[in-house]
Formats: C-alpha cells, structure tokens, sequence
C-alpha cells in the first residue's frame, strides 16, 4: 500500500471474483475493477505483490484451479466471475489442456455449485477461431464449450485479439524488431491481425463483467477490428521507438522455420517454449482481423487507445523497465 494515500475503496457488495488475476492482463484488470467500484477477490498460489496493487485493497483466496475447496471459497457470494487464468506456452497438447479446457471446467462447476446466479466471463482468445492451428488454439476452443456447455445463458465467452501494453513480454518483440535498421515483417502484406491495448481490455472486462451474460462467443478489439497489417504494425512500433530510418523487408521463412524447429525440439524435452512450429502457423495465418458480427457490444465502453498512442504508452513503459533499451 502507499504510505503517503489511503487505498482505492470499492463499493460494498458488488464483487468480482477473478481467476489469473497476477498475469499481464489480470494485473491491469484487478486495478480497473477497483477504480469501476467493484470488489476483486483473486485467486492466487501465493501472496501477490505485483506494483499496480499499491494502492488497492483486494481479497485473496489462497489455491489454485485444482482445489476444489479453494475455488468454492473463491466463487460463494460473487455477482460475477472472470476467469483469466491459462496456459499461452506449455510443453504438450495434454499441458494446455489440462489448465485451458479442464481448468475451466473446474472453475465453471464451481459456479454452477455455489454461485449460480454469478455472471461467468471466460477469456478466451482470437486463436479459438481456428482450432486446427495449434494445440493451445484447440484447447481455448475446448475450454469455450466446456463454458457454454455448463453454464449456459449465465456465461458469456470473449476472445480478445492481440494484447499488447505495459508489463507484456510476448509483444514486445514487435518493437525490438522495429528498433533494428532493417524491420523483418513475419506475415505477407494481405495478412490483418486486430489489436487491443491491455488498459483497454481490461476495462471491457470489467463493463462486461456487470452487463447481462451474453450465453455465447464474441470478440473484441480496439476502434480498427478489420486490423493491421504486419507493415503498420511495425511502422508504428519504429514511429513509437523513435527509429526513424527502419527499412521494412519481408522475413524468409527458413530463420522463422529453423527458430520454430528449436522451439519444437525443446518441446520434446519438456521444455516449453514461446516459438514452435504450431505457434508459427497461428503467427502467419492470414485472417486475425474481428468482423463486425462477431463484436461484442459493451455497454459503456470505447478503446481510448489507437495504434499510435498505445504503441507509444508501451514503449515508455518498457523504457522505465529496463526491457528496452533508449533510441
């Protein structure tokens, strides 16, 4: 807690349990339902300390998706239950499962048992909508079912794009890539991949959380659901890090092919890496973009981030840190 302010107060009675809440997106969540007036109660295998709680006051469950009793403690007496908690890189198809489509279903029984009139939100992601891409792609599309399949009309599915922002280490490639004298576009210049800044997303969750359950899948995005392509991406990201004189050339595929082939190898050894053959297939697909039937409409919210902007808040962020270095 600051030593100087009193603690952020939520409202009484409005809580919000969330799963995953000490991941990127969950850290930025847990602040913004504070700041909404709701009141988290997080899920967590230890004590969290995480800089953006400073000045927040939280409840915190002691366990993990495994433990019934911990899980039951974490949903009783919640209005709504945003379950973040997953796997983006695992060993096997059999890890990612286990945690995406069983995990769910243990967090989604423990609502239907104890919090049945509960809002459940489970956080997917734009790779669900091709399954056939990689095995943490199929196992997002699992935990989905297992959602609706459990709990009906009372959940409600969202698969954010893309996140990028502050405290991101899987996006931060983009713009090491785009400090180099030559940029390398890993996609071909008809691919689109939607975005959305995390402080964005994490306040559409926090709307949705108190709105109606939808009982189905939709998506979000930031104001350009149609998407980037690979070139705007990086453009923006040299604009953001000051690399005025970048050169933007296609990437061969062998170096990507040779790095996934690393990546694969290391899987096979129970080492779970970022960068494998099934990862490369969902980063070169050609369609990320959000159709306009697939948006959720979230009652009073709009992206305040633009491309531009968000870029630029992740490279001052990433400055501060010490992730990336001064242009």
């Amino acid at each position: 807690m600051s030593s100087s302010e009193p603690p952020l107060q939520a409202e009484p009675g409005r809580r919000v349990a969330v799963t995953g809440a000490s991941g990127f997106v969950g850290r930025h969540l847990v602040r913004e339902l504070v700041v909404q007036g709701l009141q988290p109660r997080i899920l967590t295998r230890r004590d969290p300390v995480v800089p953006e709680w400073r000045d927040i006051e939280i409840e915190v469950v002691p366990g993990e998706l495994g433990d019934a009793a911990a899980l039951r403690r974490l949903v009783t007496g919640a209005d709504a239950v945003i379950h973040l908690a997953g796997l983006i890189k695992a060993a096997s198809t059999a890890q990612f499962m286990a945690v995406n489509r069983d995990g769910t279903r243990a967090v989604a029984e423990a609502v239907r048992q104890h919090a049945p009139n509960a809002h459940f939100l489970h956080v997917s992601s734009l790779a669900a909508r091709e399954p056939q891409l990689s095995g943490y792609a199929a196992s997002k599309r699992a935990g989905e079912t297992v959602a609706l399949d459990l709990l009906g009309a009372t959940a409600s599915v969202l698969r954010p794009p893309a996140v990028y922002g502050p405290g991101d280490r899987e996006t931060l490639i983009f713009f090491q890539l785009a400090a180099q004298r030559t940029a390398w576009l890993p996609g071909g210049p008809a691919a689109r991949t939607a975005l959305i800044h995390v402080a964005d997303l994490a306040a559409a969750l926090a709307r949705m959380a108190t709105a109606p359950a939808s009982g189905r899948v939709q998506s979000t995005a930031d104001a350009r659901p149609a998407g980037y392509s690979w070139r705007e991406i990086l453009e923006s990201a040299a604009r953001a890090g000051g690399n005025t004189a970048a050169k933007f050339r296609n990437a061969p595929r062998l170096p990507l092919q040779a790095l996934a082939f690393a990546g694969d190898t290391a899987r096979r050894f129970g080492y779970a890496k970022m960068l494998t053959s099934e990862k490369l297939r969902e980063l070169l697909h050609p369609d990320w973009a959000v159709a306009p039937q697939e948006l959720a409409r979230i009652p009073g919210w709009q992206p305040r981030f633009d491309l531009d902007r968000g870029f630029h808040d992740a490279v001052a962020w990433y400055r501060k840190a010490g992730w990336l270095s001064a242009a």
